[in-house]
């Protein structure tokens, strides 16, 4: 099904979501990577103040190639979503009620987006250049000298993504390899 969501999240958005679900984000999103994820993690360990409000906010899992002359953004395809998985408990704990990445995602965090009623959404893999073009808007708000990796505030319109996890527990990568595997073989 097409659902289209405005940002910021609710939980009454995410509870209506379903794995499969095709989804048009409009809005306010997040950046964040492996070492800015490390980042976050320690100043939240430290009780330090981090440098967005993950209250009800999307963090897209993406190192972004430069920009071009007239682009507001390189290529901008999603990274392998498991490298952040010791991270994201506690980032949910903190009121982060959405991810996009690719891949699966281990036991721990399935638990907290249960617990937590968030959503795992993939963008494709590989088409960095067209998703790019859902990017109106990109600033560096914090590590810039993570380079690619800095956290970056991006506003995008109508930005496809698919529900793979959904707030309760469905698994789209569970569910849908599970139809071809047989015991034929």
């Amino acid at each position: 099904m097409n659902k289209y969501i405005n940002m910021p999240l609710t939980e009454d958005m995410v509870c209506d979501l379903r794995a499969g679900d095709y989804v048009y984000i409009t809005g306010t999103i997040y950046t964040a990577r492996d070492a800015a994820h490390k980042r976050l993690y320690e100043s939240m360990i430290e009780g330090k103040e981090i440098p967005m409000d993950l209250k009800n906010n999307i963090i897209y899992y993406l190192g972004p190639t430069p920009e071009r002359d007239g682009q507001v953004i390189g290529s901008a395809g999603p990274t392998t979503s498991s490298r952040m998985d010791k991270y994201t408990p506690m980032l949910l704990n903190n009121g982060l009620k959405g991810m996009i990445g690719k891949g699966k995602r281990n036991k721990e965090v399935m638990e907290s987006i249960i617990k937590n009623k968030c959503v795992y959404f993939a963008a494709v893999g590989g088409a960095g250049a067209i998703l790019s073009k859902k990017i109106l808007k990109s600033t560096v708000i914090a590590y810039d000298d993570l380079g690619t990796e800095a956290i970056r505030e991006l506003y995008v319109k109508d930005f496809p993504v698919i529900v793979v996890i959904d707030s309760i527990g469905n698994n789209l990568y569970e569910t849908e390899t599970s139809k071809y595997c047989t015991s034929e073989f």
